[in-house]
């Protein structure tokens, strides 16, 4: 494992850490935000980068729409920036219109981690603390994540402990692209799931939740992101994943358009968003040179349902001393 310094960020060092597999794949991780800068994969010919993210550090702080990090406290959209919890209402610093974005302006996946090297399991477990108050969360709590990668497959365990009731849902935002062209819009995508939660003009969840059956939101049988005349299909929808699945079957599948490289995704939570970089569009180089515009990169972002704080309905994510955080994704790429 080799492990390097990377730049700079609110007097904080930012370290990378570089995990190579005996598959001979290599996963770049650094402590901003605990962002998956580079994953590149061995192809025909040699090997391919699958993701997006920054040669350079300063990109990170003033361009990355959350490139590879974890986003949190609460990820997705929180309706109205405000929620109640034991009878107090929080009121949280607005990022996207009236909303809360991924934790806010300065969450999770804008904080300088510590991390630390497992050489022994292929690994590096960071850690960060966030005061009471933070982004206007409630709650002293203590972070861990442990990325390990095993031949093709990274896997994520993610934690937290709290000193008193909070929300927490944390979802990792890795942007992949699996071919060589600029967008992602001809990958083969497959999500097992029926159902998605209806979205408000704001983007926030309403709390009902529709058959995927005839929309576009229909993934259950593989198709790429175009419609049936081959324009292309914006994707930022929170999907319900089937109940009663078995945690060893995949929740989702990407192929990459020459059909040479295919992702896999598994994990304990109950949702995932799909996302085809609808918003994206960067105006500094990306890794090796790239562009990043629209349609860029595919986002599977395992996670709590959106808005939770909300929607009763939907699964709990308050977390309380007696009831802490924990969630694993598998990512395998070959």
């Amino acid at each position: 494992m080799d492990v390097s310094t990377f730049g700079e960020h609110g007097g904080k060092r930012v370290d990378q850490f570089r995990l190579v597999s005996d598959t001979g794949v290599t996963v770049d991780i650094i402590g901003y935000g605990v962002a998956v800068r580079d994953w590149r994969v061995p192809v025909a010919g040699g090997e391919r980068s699958v993701v997006l993210g920054f040669d350079d550090f300063a990109a990170y702080p003033e361009h990355s729409p959350h490139f590879g990090s974890l986003a949190g406290r609460v990820a997705n959209r929180i309706k109205g920036a405000s929620f109640e919890v034991d009878g107090v209402t929080y009121k949280l610093p607005p990022n996207a219109g009236e909303l809360q974005l991924h934790g806010g302006a300065e969450g999770l996946g804008r904080q300088v981690w510590s991390g630390q090297a497992d050489s022994a399991n292929n690994a590096v477990r960071f850690t960060h603390f966030s005061p009471d108050g933070a982004m206007g969360y409630p709650g002293n709590v203590n972070f861990a994540a442990t990325y390990s990668l095993h031949g093709n497959k990274l896997r994520l365990e993610l934690t937290a402990t709290t000193d008193r009731a909070t929300p927490i849902s944390l979802v990792q935002h890795q942007y992949f692209n699996l071919g060589t062209s600029e967008n992602v819009l001809d990958h083969t995508i497959q999500v097992n799931s029926s159902a998605y939660t209806l979205l408000g003009d704001d983007l926030a969840p309403t709390g009902a939740i529709l058959p995927a059956r005839g929309t576009q939101y229909d993934l259950r049988q593989p198709r790429t992101m175009r419609d049936a005349n081959g324009a292309a299909l914006d994707y930022d929808i929170g999907m319900v994943l089937d109940t009663g699945r078995k945690h060893a079957d995949p929740i989702a599948t990407v192929v990459s358009p020459a059909k040479d490289l295919t992702l896999k995704i598994w994990s304990d939570r109950p949702g995932v968003q799909v996302y085809n970089s609808v918003w994206t569009d960067i105006p500094v180089p990306g890794l090796n040179g790239k562009h990043y515009g629209k349609h860029a990169g595919f986002c599977l972002e395992d996670q709590n349902l959106a808005d939770a704080m909300h929607n009763p309905h939907f699964p709990n994510i308050i977390h309380t001393p007696e009831r802490p955080y924990s969630h694993w994704c598998d990512i395998e790429i070959a």
